[in-house]
């Protein structure tokens, strides 16, 4: 982390790491930590899927970075501090309402926010928020240690290959074969 913490310092003017408020357990607001991998010019409580151009705005250390997802290792303070798991749905953004009211029809807003989940093994960026919210839900219905162990098994591989990441987020898949 701290060969991370240099090439985020040493490739682009700003802080190391960056802040956002996202939506926790319940609904609630904290604040989680990521390597800072775009230009501090970025908008910053703007979803990359919603960007014109969100290439423009990514440093080149910020593209390796998000491809292997290692700008997410700072999570493990938010683990620590015990507003996110290892497994669970992924944090919405504070204002992606579209996404909080699609989890609210399955009551996945009462679960505790992951640094993984089975959204990010079934397609990740590729997948449209009703489909996210599906699988957060089936995540839901399905929760155990195995469930959770074979969901970070599969993190392992997808982020090796970076299965799913897609800068924009297209939502071009509908659906992914279910694998679990």
């Amino acid at each position: 982390m701290l060969a991370l913490s240099l090439a985020v310092k040493l490739s682009s003017p700003g802080p190391i790491l960056f802040k956002q408020k996202r939506v926790g357990k319940n609904c609630k607001f904290f604040t989680i930590y990521k390597f800072r991998s775009m230009y501090t010019e970025a908008p910053k409580d703007t979803p990359t899927h919603m960007l014109k151009n969100p290439q423009a705005f990514i440093t080149p250390v910020g593209r390796f970075l998000r491809k292997f997802s290692l700008d997410e290792l700072p999570q493990l303070i938010n683990i620590l501090k015990g507003q996110i798991t290892l497994v669970g749905p992924r944090p919405a953004l504070w204002n992606q309402d579209d996404l909080v009211a699609e989890r609210e029809k399955y009551n996945v807003n009462s679960l505790t926010p992951g640094l993984t989940g089975l959204a990010q093994v079934k397609g990740r960026d590729e997948l449209p928020i009703p489909v996210k919210a599906k699988y957060d839900a089936e995540y839901r219905e399905k929760m155990s240690p195995l469930l959770d162990i074979k969901i970070l098994f599969k993190t392992f591989f997808a982020v090796f290959k970076s299965d799913g990441v897609v800068e924009g987020g297209t939502g071009a898949l509908e659906t992914k074969e279910d694998e679990s």
